[in-house]
């Protein structure tokens, strides 16, 4: 990795360039057969270098160039150098606003390269140009081992869908294909529907978010199934005639091991039988030996045994008889000896065919039982990942509340600091007022006239006042209907809040009634200040109008606070019964796995019992076969006795004949 680290750098140099600085601190940490250039902005300079270095690169099986800022010439460049490119398996250009030129240079690069099995293509612009889009739709129908496409927002319409069902019809290596978040439509889906039929390898893929009917989902579904099942079986038939052929092989094995012990035995027992027969052999020689011993001393006697040619006539016939009986047994036994030797390899082929099928059996019951086992596998570690993602689920619905509940306090804190600013100005214009009450209870002597008239504007205000607060009611009355279907703690904030302001309202009134009774006791006495007060009273009115306007402000203000809050909590109400409802989902598919897992255990333990039987039946059989050929084996041992112990009547009867011929007595001493 350090020499392709110095490569990129003299490339850069060069080229007149420098190199990048964040790039040579990836190549630093690149990690075996990984580049991971994501989030990079990389130069056309960069991209040119990268671009002839992958063309050569042999250690690189995955290269990462997501969210990069290519342009369209950087991005040029680096899929020319990946077209010569035999290696890299796993191509990720995720974020990269590939365009026309992107588009083009990836058919071209689909067409040349031989070996990327899967491509990201997220978040780029392929489809906004129709002729380049077909151009990388022809480069797809091309390709030969591309396994795994994704497209995922890249603004593809029903044309550029159509392109890819023609694409899909010649392809047929493509498995996996994502156009999630495009606008492929019910022209575009009805394009793809009709090209599945055709094509008999890709197995899934997803068209969420394309405005496409239900009905062409189900239909594009249930062809997935289709495909997924009919791929599954593929799989299990290649992994199956995989094990076949290695089981083929080695019973392939055993049998040369067996045919050629087999052509040992056969070998040793042709031995012994030429030993025997060269024993019989000497044993005829000797005997012929014997015999023309004899002739020659007939021969030589001739002529004073003329009395004896009779005699010796006789013997040479019985002789002659004696030659034939051997001659008969011999054969007798050669016979029964090739007889024997064809019954035991009847024996011997029926025995090893049955042990074979016995094999064959055996491993096909093995092999069922590893595929159960591997589906079992398979499940629970699905419903672990299932059961994880259920926590992370339950761990964001956790946070979620917590961060719910962080925004309401927030929330309440802002309303109760409104308030509190609200509660102080109020306080402070009660403050003046009573200054002022104060300050006209010295000079009411002088002002009764003003101050009727005063009273009077205070009844007015009094009126509106109550006015305000019945609005004010009504409103807390709302608020509190609408906070007790959101939640229960916001309705009993509701309810402590409007209590507190009632009883604000009505300590204001009560101060008003003292001050209002106190006013009539003693406007008969100061009638003299009517002027001064009329002057003030206007000043008051004045201020008590801005104070009415600045508590209707609050008030408004509250209101948009409460209305924020109401459509705060029902967006996290909304969010909340989504989490729960995909949560019911997973959860009825983790109990649907669950059933399978346990139909596929009594499946496993059915299997086992009848694979138990059988293995029983087959050692039952296999031991009676073994007896057979035990007893076979005794049968030729007995045989073989029998005729070894017939060998040596004969020979006994034939040494017995010799010795008590006439010519034995006629014949000299030794």
């Amino acid at each position: 990795m350090e020499e392709f680290r110095r490569s990129y750098s003299r490339l850069c140099k060069e080229s007149g360039s420098e190199p990048q600085e964040a790039v040579l601190q990836q190549l630093h940490q690149l990690p075996r057969g990984r580049l991971d250039l994501a989030t990079q902005s990389l130069t056309v300079d960069t991209c040119r270098a990268l671009g002839k270095l992958l063309q050569n690169q042999t250690l690189l099986t995955e290269l990462v160039l997501s969210d990069c800022m290519l342009s369209e010439e950087g991005t040029t460049l680096l899929l020319q150098g990946l077209c010569a490119n035999t290696v890299i398996r796993f191509l990720d250009l995720k974020g990269n606003n590939l365009r026309a030129a992107g588009a083009e240079a990836l058919g071209k690069l689909l067409r040349q390269n031989q070996s990327i099995q899967s491509l990201t293509l997220e978040w780029n612009n392929l489809g906004t140009w129709e002729d380049a889009f077909a151009t990388f739709c022809g480069g797809l129908a091309a390709n030969s081992t591309l396994q795994q496409l994704d497209l995922r927002n890249n603004q593809i319409s029903h044309k550029g869908a159509e392109e890819l069902a023609l694409a899909l019809k010649g392809n047929a290596i493509l498995q996996q294909l994502d156009l999630r978040w495009n606008n492929v439509g019910l022209l575009g889906g009805r394009a793809l529907v009709n090209c599945l039929p055709s094509n008999r390898t890709l197995w899934r893929l997803d068209l969420a978010g394309n405005n496409v009917p239900s009905d062409v989902l189900r239909a594009v579904e249930q062809a997935m199934e289709h495909n997924q099942d009919r791929h599954t079986a593929f799989q299990e038939t290649q992994t199956r005639t995989h094990l076949l052929s290695k089981e083929v092989q080695y019973l392939q094995e055993e049998k040369s091991k067996q045919f050629l012990d087999l052509m040992e035995t056969i070998d040793k027992q042709r031995e012994e039988m030429a030993r025997s027969s060269q024993a019989s052999a000497a044993r005829v020689g000797q005997l012929q030996e014997a015999l023309k011993e004899r002739h020659s001393i007939i021969n030589a006697l001739k002529a004073k045994l003329q009395m004896t040619e009779a005699a010796l006539a006789l013997s040479e016939q019985k002789s002659q008889d004696l030659g034939e009986l051997l001659a008969t047994a011999e054969q007798e036994r050669l016979s029964l000896s090739q007889r024997e030797e064809k019954e035991r390899r009847l024996e011997q082929q029926e025995a090893s065919e049955r042990e074979s099928k016995l094999l064959r059996d055996l491993s096909a019951a093995n092999e069922k039982n590893l595929l159960l086992r591997n589906q079992v596998d398979e499940l629970e570690r699905k419903l672990k990942s299932q059961q994880e993602e259920l926590f992370l689920t339950r761990q964001e619905l956790t946070n979620i509340s917590a961060e719910l509940k962080i925004r309401v306090v927030q929330a309440e804190e802002r309303l109760d600091m409104e308030k509190r600013r609200a509660r102080q100005n109020m306080e402070d214009s009660e403050k003046l007022r009573f200054k002022e009450v104060e300050h006209m209870t010295r000079h009411l002597e002088e002002s009764e006239r003003a101050m009727q008239e005063r009273l009077q504007r205070l009844e007015a205000l009094r009126l509106s006042l109550e006015e305000e607060l019945s609005r004010v009611k009504a409103a807390a009355l709302s608020e509190r209907g609408q906070a007790e279907e959101e939640l229960i703690k916001a309705r009993n904030q509701a309810r402590l809040e409007e209590q507190q302001h009632l009883a604000h309202l009505e300590e204001k009134l009560r101060l008003l009634a003292q001050a209002r009774d106190e006013a009539q006791g003693t406007c008969i006495q100061q009638k003299q200040t009517v002027a001064e007060a009329q002057a003030r009273a206007s000043q008051l009115s004045l201020q008590v109008e801005g104070q009415r306007r600045r508590i209707e402000e609050l008030q408004q203000e509250l209101s948009n606070k409460d209305q924020e809050k109401v459509a705060e909590v029902t967006r996290v109400r909304v969010e909340l019964q989504e989490q729960m409802g995909r949560l019911r989902a997973e959860l009825t598919a983790q109990e649907t796995l669950r059933e399978k897992v346990a139909a596929l255990e009594r499946q496993l333990k059915v299997i086992a019992s009848d694979h138990r039987e059988a293995l029983l039946d087959k050692e039952s059989e296999n031991a009676s076969l073994r007896e057979k050929l035990r007893l076979k084996e005794a049968e030729i041992a007995r045989i073989r006795d029998e005729e070894a112990q017939r060998a040596s009547f004969l020979q006994n009867a034939v040494l017995a004949y010799v010795q008590g011929s006439p010519l034995r007595s006629l014949s000299p001493p030794k």
